[in-house]
């Protein structure tokens, strides 16, 4: 042995260099083994190779034509982040992969079976229960029901096509393969799920695509394999029958998170969402838009004994008290003046938007008829109105739409042939007097009157200058007149 001192800088440029052959020699018993699914940075770019930071001693590498795109191009970058599969540890480097493919042995198709790495197959034709694949050169089956997670309804828009597989049987001698492209989709599909899951958070608002519709709501996907629920209480503001009032399957909407479930026991989620509440609730600015006064547009939404309700705009109804419903007819059940589905003029009478109430009058929206009642009419004028009704104390006569006088008993009494008035029925045209009217109280009172008196009663009221004490005496007086004649 020799006295020789060791030159400390000798013994330090062996260990490092020890220690970096270390780096790049596989340990035994090292955490990485083919088969894993890595995702790391690349770290450099070459024309043939890329480098990837796999998270271990050593980079893995793989070959640059496998990750361009359709163009021939590469669409990645230092820094981006690859998802890859281990596909070989020897020759102390690690090779990383999408998927095997090209052209390889026995021993290959047995890795990939073993360790479940992706294997590229091209779909040569279709045969009964499945697809040929091609795969390293060898032929392989896949099953229809493994070719994809949704139902195949054209088996030939596949053929042609190069896709992943991965290997569920295989021989000793590689005769039998047996591919499924599903499991590595669903494996995929479950990934993006939790990626889904971890952004997912009460109160967030999603576009989702209407699924399944059902009589109490509808099913939403939000993400392909999660799906919510928006009861048919949250689809809209408005009161709706039915779900596909406004819903078909397929539609694009929005909705809001209002809850997530998690069943431990079954590893699923269950989430309750609003369409609804993605818009603020339309009570909250109602007095922007609406006030007492204002006519409009709305819907007949149900019919009920007191009156209807009527929808002005999504969300927001309003009640028409059967006794705002008309100021031309008595309406004694309101499907007599609507229907369900009816569009109708309202005005709005009140607002009240703490309790969410509108008052709504259908016939205040026509115009009130007795406005201009004096206008039209005035005392001692003949008309001819309709028999309406007829009562013990008088008969009730239309003079127009919403106008109603009474014709007492006490007036009938008094014309020189009331028993020809008591024999007319409902419906028929009588000529009467107008004796009073009282606009505040919506009353006119009548008397009997007859076409042929008309020229002499008029003639008798200009010239006459003695005092009566009603417009009754006047009549009979203009009647004795007519007899003497």
């Amino acid at each position: 042995m020799s006295d020789k001192p060791i030159d400390e800088s000798t013994e330090n440029q062996q260990q490092s260099m020890a220690d970096l052959l270390d780096s790049y020699a596989p340990e035994e018993g090292s955490a990485i083994q083919v088969g894993d699914k890595i995702a790391g940075k690349i770290i450099s770019i070459g024309k043939e190779s890329i480098f990837v930071d796999t998270g271990h001693k050593m980079d893995g590498v793989v070959d640059a034509d496998e990750l361009l795109d359709d163009n021939g191009e590469l669409p990645y970058a230092i820094g981006d982040t690859l998802e890859l599969y281990v596909v070989s540890l020897r020759g102390g480097e690690i090779r990383l992969s999408r998927a095997i493919s090209g052209i390889g042995g026995l021993n290959m198709l047995q890795d990939a079976y073993d360790n479940a790495i992706p294997v590229e197959g091209r779909v040569t034709e279709t045969i009964k229960g499945g697809f040929s694949i091609d795969v390293l050169k060898r032929r392989a089956f896949c099953p229809i029901s493994q070719i994809d997670t949704l139902y195949v309804e054209h088996p030939e828009d596949y053929v042609g096509q190069t896709l992943r597989f991965v290997i569920t049987e295989l021989d000793e001698n590689a005769k039998n393969i047996v591919l499924s492209r599903r499991v590595l989709l669903e494996q995929e599909q479950e990934q993006a799920k939790e990626t889904f899951f971890e952004t997912l958070s009460i109160g967030s608002v999603y576009e989702g695509r209407v699924s399944t519709i059902m009589p109490y709501g509808a099913f939403i996907e939000l993400f392909p394999g999660v799906e919510g629920m928006v009861h048919i209480s949250e689809i809209s503001w408005a009161r709706l029958a039915s779900p596909d009032d406004i819903l078909h399957t397929g539609d694009t909407v929005k909705v809001k998170v209002l809850d997530i479930q998690t069943n431990e026991a079954k590893g699923e989620k269950k989430l309750s969402l609003s369409m609804k509440q993605v818009d603020a609730d339309p009570w909250e600015s109602i007095t922007e838009r609406f006030a007492s006064g204002n006519k409009i547009h709305g819907k007949v939404t149900r019919c009920m004994d007191f009156g209807c309700f009527v929808e002005i705009e999504p969300g927001i109804e309003g009640l028409v008290h059967i006794s705002e419903m008309s100021y031309t007819k008595r309406v004694n059940k309101p499907q007599e003046m609507v229907s369900q589905g009816d569009i109708v003029d309202v005005m709005i009478k009140e607002i009240d938007q703490e309790k969410k109430r509108i008052s709504l009058s259908m016939k205040d929206a026509e115009g009130d008829p007795w406005i201009d009642v004096k206008d039209k009419y005035y005392i001692s004028q003949a008309v001819e109105g309709t028999i309406e009704k007829k009562e013990r104390f008088g008969i009730f006569i239309s003079l127009a739409p919403g106008i109603t006088g009474l014709l007492p008993k006490s007036r009938i009494n008094r014309f020189h042939d009331p028993a020809a008035i008591e024999k007319m029925q409902e419906g028929e045209r009588i000529m009467v007097l107008i004796e009073e009217i009282d606009s505040a109280q919506r009353r006119i009172t009548l008397a009997p009157g007859d076409s042929s008196d008309e020229d002499d009663w008029r003639t008798f009221s200009k010239d006459s200058s003695e005092p009566v004490s009603s417009l009754g005496e006047k009549l009979q007086q203009a009647l004795k007149k007519k007899k003497k004649k």
